[in-house]
């Protein structure tokens, strides 16, 4: 049975803890600094997840960056840049969107069963299409990234999926971020949604660094055991 993946979650928050407005446009809470210390983690991973409604909201290209970033990673005998993963329930994705139009990386859709077939014929030529059982959870898509060799997994968002990785215990890594701005619009999606915590008043998470890099914030929190075995703080060499 293959093990899952040290799971790293990475999201950027405001001052009162919000992901992004309401306004529909992208709020970039991240600096340039910040931005070039998430290539650096993504180059160190070997696949990025995200939710489908973060694929139609923020259309991300989930590539590494820099060009030297993408050399080291080829001369190690990995992609240019790590596996793209999202999951969906109905697979209503744009086949336009950056998610499967930028860059040479494989793709990954994991999506219930009742959306399977739909799923791949509009979507399969342009990524692989699996099947994740009636009602997908997190923990099976671990296990399957695990077994097709995935080491390194970032899960940069949303909120709903930020939530079930920490719900399930299956995060073994928190980089938060936190900007020095405030939200202030309870329309807007906080960091996670409401549920039984594996960290709360009894089990406080592990507070490991505190970083300044710009203007922002940095929050690492062990989350697991396995933290201690895992650096995850820099590029692949």
């Amino acid at each position: 049975m293959a093990e899952l993946p040290y799971t790293v979650l990475s999201c950027a928050l405001s001052l009162d803890g919000y992901l992004d407005d309401a306004s529909g446009e992208r709020l970039v809470l991240s600096g340039a600094a910040d931005l070039d210390r998430v290539d650096a983690l993504r180059a160190s991973c070997d696949a990025i997840l995200v939710g489908a409604a973060t694929v139609r909201a923020d259309n991300p290209r989930l590539l590494v960056r820099s060009p030297e970033r993408q050399a080291r990673r080829m001369a190690s005998g990995h992609p240019a840049s790590p596996t793209k993963v999202t999951l969906t329930r109905d697979g209503l994705l744009d086949p336009q969107s950056a998610f499967f139009t930028a860059g040479e990386s494989e793709r990954l859709i994991y999506c219930a069963t009742a959306a399977v077939h739909d799923t791949h014929e509009r979507l399969g030529a342009l990524a692989v299409v699996v099947d994740a059982g009636p009602r997908p959870t997190m923990r099976t898509i671990s296990a399957d990234l695990g077994r097709r060799g995935v080491r390194r997994l970032l899960v940069e968002g949303g909120q709903q999926v930020l939530t079930q990785f920490l719900l399930a215990a299956l995060a073994d890594e928190l980089q938060v971020v936190i900007a020095p701005l405030f939200v202030g619009d309870s329309q807007a999606p906080r960091f996670v949604s409401d549920g039984a915590f594996p960290w709360h008043r009894e089990h406080r998470a592990r507070l490991t660094q505190v970083h300044q890099v710009g203007d922002v914030a940095l929050l690492r929190y062990a989350l697991s055991e396995r933290f201690a075995h895992h650096d995850t703080s820099g590029a692949m060499p």
